[in-house]
């Protein structure tokens, strides 16, 4: 249901698997639970790590599309990530 709401708003919906949002965060898609939310705490300068794995989780999902997004973005502009 909720993905047919969101395609009847015209919203587009994004899906990453747990070992991409992983590498994503911490650059290894095995990392554990402990590892996210420190990166998590890290990424965001928070001053303490969310309290809640939940949390944690929802954040790391949204460096992770925030991450994909501006890859995206790059690639469109043909930028390698390769120095010149």
């Amino acid at each position: 249901v909720a993905l047919l709401a969101t395609a009847a708003g015209g919203i587009t919906v994004e899906e990453y698997g747990p070992s991409e949002i992983k590498q994503s965060v911490t650059g290894n898609g095995r990392a554990d639970k402990r590892q996210i939310r420190f990166m998590v705490k890290t990424i965001l300068g928070l001053e303490e790590e969310p309290e809640s794995e939940h949390a944690a989780d929802a954040l790391a999902i949204a460096i992770c599309h925030a991450n994909s997004r501006n890859a995206r973005r790059l690639a469109r502009q043909g930028v390698t990530g390769r120095g010149a």
